[in-house]
């Protein structure tokens, strides 16, 4: 079981009295704790970093919090790798892992002394001609097949977009040698929203392995094994979260077996992408209910919709959700939380069994802080939300403001309009 924790009523009403609802709030004291836990339970080994996936939650705020705790960043766009930039990361504090890349991101990521994460061997030359070819480069490998841990069969990361076969590995290294690179780096991804504690330790021996061969196959050395993200949290109440402390011990004892006594590279260095794992139980979309209808079901109606948080309406994702102030309150009442937008998938819960809401109620939508506020979007002229820092000695600050009018309009032309 997992205790879904959230801000209280009189916090929320606190906040709201400045700042309107929606709005997503996150907890600097849990963000900081996040990253503590990651470094500790890899401190065996030395070049450990986390590097937090800019994606899940890109404000500045968010990711100078996480530099001083020692994080890095990983991008995959022109954007973020500009957001990475001002905060005041440079150089191996950035991984470039990007599909289907523009030239000018490939420069730009060159110009940072990023480390590149080459999504497809075709991106070979591609970044030889667009930016030129770095001494160290890492290789996104994608094994095919079923992914498996124990007996069950977790993903097929064959039907994934990303990465080298195994085979393009082999021609991809041999290639990247004879054009000066004198240091791989292996990363991959194969399950998302993992809580097992195998997951980490299974993809590690995986990549670990590989790296062996190509060292035996072509005298490659290597910098960096990248395990990236796919550590996921528990949205359910009634799920169980990783043990992190365990699978950095598991992937410890994998790394002594394998990568120790390999000759692969010196130091070779174990890193991270767990943007979900490290922000999203530290954020929360909060919002208030503004109708209540009774049709064939009953309805809840809140002033935050699937453009706050797209999750549930894209995925049919599960995300909890607190009453503020009915904590304690029987869960009687059984209802269906819903956005306004013009879409019947604009619903936060289905079928929810919550406490009695009245108009006027707070709602605590939890585990926003990853892959909320990001995935927004303006779809029938709806405007994004403001984000709000719940600073670790209770005060706030807000670090976004919300979306005018006047920025939905921003990129239009009114003055070509034919009359």
């Amino acid at each position: 079981m997992t205790e879904k924790k959230c801000p209280s009523l009189e916090t929320i009403e606190k906040i709201a009295a400045e700042i309107p609802t929606p709005f997503h709030l996150y907890s600097e004291k849990g963000l900081r704790e996040r990253a503590h836990a990651l470094k500790a339970a890899f401190s065996w080994n030395p070049g450990y970093k986390e590097y937090f996936a800019v994606k899940a939650m890109p404000n500045p705020v968010i990711l100078n919090i996480l530099r001083q705790e020692g994080c890095g960043v990983d991008c995959s766009s022109l954007t973020e790798l500009m957001l990475a930039e001002r905060v005041g990361f440079s150089g191996d504090e950035i991984m470039f892992s990007s599909n289907e890349t523009p030239a000018e991101e490939f420069e730009y990521a060159r110009r940072l002394n990023a480390v590149i994460n080459l999504d497809d061997i075709t991106h070979i030359d591609f970044l030889e001609a667009h930016g030129g070819l770095p001494e160290k480069v890492c290789l996104r490998y994608n094994p095919g097949g079923d992914f498996i841990i124990g007996n069950a069969v977790m993903g097929r990361p064959g039907d994934a977009k990303y990465g080298f076969t195994r085979a393009q590995l082999t021609e991809g290294v041999r290639r990247l040698m004879e054009k000066g690179v004198k240091r791989f780096g292996l990363h991959s991804f194969l399950a998302s929203n993992m809580t097992d504690n195998d997951y980490y330790p299974t993809m590690a021996r995986l990549l670990f392995d590989t790296a062996v061969e190509l060292h035996n196959e072509l005298g490659a050395e290597f910098f960096m094994i990248n395990l990236s993200g796919g550590i996921g949290i528990p949205y359910r109440p009634e799920e169980t979260a990783a043990d992190i402390a365990l699978v950095g011990e598991k992937v410890r004892a994998a790394y002594e077996e394998i990568i120790s006594p390999s000759g692969v590279g010196e130091a070779v260095r174990v890193v991270t992408e767990l943007g979900r794992y490290v922000a999203g139980p530290n954020g929360w979309l909060i919002t208030r209910a503004v109708h209540e209808k009774n049709t064939y079901k009953h309805y809840i109606g809140v002033d935050a919709c699937a453009a706050n948080l797209m999750r549930p309406a894209m995925y049919g994702a599960y995300h909890h959700i607190t009453v503020a102030g009915k904590e304690d309150a029987p869960c009687d009442h059984k209802y269906d939380v819903v956005g306004s937008l013009c879409e019947n998938n604009d619903k936060f819960a289905v079928d929810r069994m919550l406490p009695e809401i009245q108009t006027g109620d707070y709602l605590v939508i939890h585990d926003t802080g990853a892959h909320g506020f990001s995935m927004g979007y303006n779809y029938n002229g709806r405007l994004r939300s403001a984000e709000v820092l719940l600073r670790e000695d209770g005060s706030f600050r807000r670090i976004r403001r919300p979306e005018t009018p006047a920025d939905y309009f921003a990129t239009l032309d009114f003055d070509h309009i034919e009359p």
